[in-house]
C-alpha cells in the first residue's frame, strides 16, 4: 500500500487473510481471559448480528443510508451481504471493547463504568468508519452510496451512516455484552493485545487514504485514534 502496487484480482486473497488472522487472533487472546465457548459464542452473535444488520442497510437502506455493495468485497451470503463484513464486526467490537476498558480503568471502580465502556465502544466503531468510508469507496470500491449529492456527506457517505454504525454497535454489544463479562474475575496482568490489533487496522486504512491523497480521512484518523490511544496508554499505566 506505501508503495501503491495495485493487487491483481487472483491478489485479494491477501486482504481477505489480513481480516481472517485478525480475528483469529483476537478470539486466541480473548480466550485467554474468558471460556472458550463465551469467546465463540459472542464472535457467532457478533458476526451474526451484524450480518443482519448489514443485509437489512442493502436491502432497505437503514440504518446506514441506500448502499450498493460491489464483487470488491468478494461474494455476498444470499445475495446482500459481502462475507467479510460480519468479521469485521467481530474485530471492531470485541478489540474496540478493550481499547475502551483500557481507557476507562482509571474509572473502573465507579457505577457507570460499564456504560461509559459501551460509549467508547461504539464512539470507536464511529471513528474508524470515518477513515474506513473514504478508503472503502475511493480506494477500494467495496461500495457505492446512491443518496442524493443534496445531503449532507462525508466522502459520499451520508451522514446518517456514521449513526448507524454507533446504533448498530449498541445493539450488538447489548446482546453480546453478557458473554464478554467474567463471572469469575482474577487479577490478570494488563493485556495490550487489543489496542495493538486496534492501532494496526486503523493504520492500514490510514495508508491507503494517504497514499491516495485523502489527506482529510488520513489527518481525522491519525488525530482521533492518537488521541484514543493515548488515553488507552494512560489508563493501562494507571
Amino acid at each position: 500500500m506505501l508503495l501503491q502496487v495495485p493487487l491483481p484480482a487472483e491478489g485479494r486473497w491477501i486482504e481477505v487473510w489480513l481480516l481472517g488472522a485478525t480475528v483469529l487472533t483476537t478470539l486466541v487472546t480473548l480466550s485467554r481471559r474468558l471460556p472458550l465457548q463465551n469467546v465463540l459464542t459472542a464472535a457467532v452473535l457478533i458476526g451474526g448480528l451484524g450480518g443482519i444488520l448489514i443485509a437489512i442497510g442493502a436491502a432497505s437502506g437503514v440504518p446506514f443510508g441506500p448502499i450498493v455493495y460491489g464483487d470488491a468485497l468478494g461474494e455476498k451470503v444470499f445475495t446482500l451481504v459481502p462475507w467479510p463484513m460480519p468479521l469485521l464486526w467481530v474485530v471492531l467490537v470485541m478489540n474496540g471493547r478493550g481499547v475502551a476498558r483500557l481507557i476507562m480503568r482509571p474509572w473502573r471502580r465507579t457505577n457507570y463504568y460499564g456504560f461509559w465502556v459501551i460509549g467508547l465502544t461504539c464512539a470507536l466503531a464511529v471513528i474508524f468508519a470515518l477513515g474506513f468510508e473514504p478508503f472503502a469507496v475511493k480506494v477500494k470500491n467495496y461500495w457505492i452510496w446512491l443518496g442524493s449529492k443534496s445531503v449532507l456527506s462525508w466522502h459520499t457517505a451520508p451522514w446518517v451512516n456514521f449513526l448507524g454504525w454507533f446504533c448498530g454497535c449498541l445493539g450488538i454489544l447489548a446482546f453480546t455484552i453478557p458473554w464478554l463479562i467474567n463471572k469469575q474475575p482474577v487479577k490478570q496482568p494488563m493485556d495490550y493485545h487489543p489496542l495493538v490489533v486496534w492501532t494496526l487496522v486503523n493504520l492500514w486504512v490510514l495508508t491507503g487514504n494517504a497514499g491516495h491523497g485523502l489527506w482529510g480521512a488520513a489527518s481525522l484518523t491519525l488525530l482521533l485514534n492518537g488521541v484514543a490511544i493515548t488515553y488507552a496508554i494512560r489508563g493501562a499505566r494507571w
